[in-house]
This record gives structure tokens, C-alpha cells and sequence, in this order.
């Protein structure tokens, strides 16, 4: 299938329920720092860290660049912190020192106001699919459309595109319960896909899936990395990380202890140094 080709129409959703002001505000912003160099990361830590109400740390002293376009593994055990990196990114959390950059901007600095508009240069992929069971695999891609105030008629046009790119057509119709989990996931890549993100995040998305259905998430993935996306992913597999053959860095104990390009799986040890395999 030809990817480029079925999303070559930009879709540029809106939010209705904010006040113009709000919108032009931040949109205007934005569009000026989203029209610098790709050299710009797309995403930077600087020196940052994250405790936990108890004083826990959660990570420490992050410096972590993200160049537009990347594909980056992100490996490490549980706990390492990968998902509160993860949060980090997308404005769930923030930082206790530090700070998080997308495209040169202070995500600290984002009005709360304005998340929903940073929220949308970020498409976001978790293990349990996350998708409405009451509604059919359609019905949850258009949603997110009708969240930003879409209207019917480009909802029609730009939902069908999107099953075709992830190879559901035939499946418009059907409840997440009548799909198999490699299906839902693919319904819900759609849907991290619909608004057009500059990147997209996956945490553990092949969790839950067989061998076979988890390769074709990944392939699909790198197909979408392959049209300029850039993708984050999260993972503990092995074998797929090694596919995947591009960026990895590991966490552990909320530290970055090995960073590589064109990488291969980091198993981190606490005792011992982080080695490849």
C-alpha cells in the first residue's frame, strides 16, 4: 500500500469550544516554531528530573535530544521510567527541575488552556488499544475527529482514508470486539494518525499481542517513521527493538545510561554496566 499517497491531504482540525483569542494565540506561535530547521530538536530535556510526591525520584537529571524524523527505542525495566518520560512529553506531568522542549518551546510555559493544541502534534499508542467498545472501529477514529469540531463531511472523507493506511477497510464496521488485538491496535494507530501529529508516542504496544501481529505494528510504525513522523517507542521486546535496527536509549533507574544510534536492545543491570546483545 501506498502510505504517502493515501495521506498526502492535510488534515488541519480545529477546537471549537475555545475562544478565538485562545486559538490564534497559540496557533500563530506555534506555526512560526514549527516552520524551523529540522537540525531543531523536535524535543530536548534539559537536566531534567521527577520525584514523586514522596520524594521518590522518578528520573534524574535527563539531557536527551529528539531530532524530527527520528525512530527512538526506548528500552529499560519496569520502573526504569520510561513512562514518565513519556508523560513528560505529552504535558501529563511536568518536571520537577528541568526542562522539556518541543521545538524550541518550554512545555512549562503552555497555558493549560492551550494542552489541547500541543496535545495535537502528538499521536499516542498504549498497550490496552484504549478504544470505545461501544463503538465501531469507524466510529472510534471519527471521534477524535469530532472532539476538534470536524464536520461531517470531511469526517466521511478523511476516516476512510485512515482504515486504508492502516489495511482495515473492510473493517469499518466492526466493534473492538470483533477484531483481533493486532486489529484494535491498528485501529488505534489510526486513530493517533487522523489529526496528522509531528510525532507519535507508543508505550508497550505490542504488550498484548502475538509475535506475528507485534511485527506488523512495528512495520507499520516504520512505514509511517518513513513519511517524516517522528516515533517514540516504548518497549521490552527484543526481537522487535532489533528489527527495528535505529535509535535506542535506556533507561535505568530514571537514568539515561546508554544512548546509540542504529542500536540493538539495552539489558541494564543494576550492578553491572547497560550491554547490547
Amino acid at each position: 500500500m501506498d502510505i504517502a499517497k493515501a495521506t498526502k491531504k492535510k488534515v488541519v482540525p480545529t477546537i471549537d469550544p475555545m475562544r478565538e483569542e485562545d486559538v490564534t494565540d497559540f496557533e500563530v506561535s506555534y506555526s512560526e516554531e514549527l516552520q524551523e530547521e529540522s537540525a531543531v530538536p523536535i524535543i530536548r530535556f534539559d537536566s531534567v528530573s521527577k520525584a514523586y510526591s514522596n520524594g521518590d525520584p522518578a528520573l534524574e537529571n535527563i539531557n536527551l535530544s529528539i531530532l524530527p524524523g527520528e525512530f527512538v527505542s526506548l528500552v529499560g525495566a519496569s520502573g526504569a521510567g520510561k513512562s514518565t518520560l513519556l508523560k513528560l512529553i505529552y504535558s501529563e506531568e511536568v518536571p520537577t527541575t528541568g526542562t522539556v522542549l518541543f521545538n524550541g518551546r518550554d512545555l512549562a510555559a503552555i497555558k493549560r488552556k492551550h494542552l489541547p493544541y500541543y496535545r495535537r502534534n502528538i499521536g499516542t499508542v498504549f498497550q490496552d488499544f484504549k478504544l470505545l467498545p461501544q463503538k465501531t472501529a469507524f466510529e472510534n477514529i471519527a471521534y477524535a475527529l469530532e472532539v476538534y469540531g470536524k464536520p461531517t463531511e470531511e469526517i466521511l472523507d478523511e476516516v476512510p482514508q485512515i482504515l486504508e493506511i492502516v489495511e482495515l477497510e473492510n473493517k469499518a464496521n466492526n466493534l473492538p470486539k470483533q477484531l483481533s488485538g493486532g486489529e484494535q491496535q491498528h485501529v488505534a494507530i489510526a486513530r493517533a494518525l487522523i489529526l496528522q501529529p509531528k510525532m507519535i508516542i507508543a508505550d508497550e504496544p505490542t504488550g498484548n499481542l502475538d509475535p506475528v501481529s507485534a511485527e506488523g505494528i512495528i512495520d507499520l510504525l516504520l512505514e509511517i517513521n518513513q513519511l517524516g513522523t517522528t516515533v517514540i517507542l516504548a518497549t521490552h521486546n527484543q526481537a522487535l527493538v532489533n528489527k527495528v535496527g535505529r535509535r535506542v536509549v535506556a533507561l535505568d533507574r530514571g537514568r539515561i545510561v546508554s544512548d546509540v544510534m542504529e542500536g540493538q536492545y539495552v539489558f541494564t543491570d543494576r550492578r553491572r554496566p547497560a550491554k547490547t546483545v
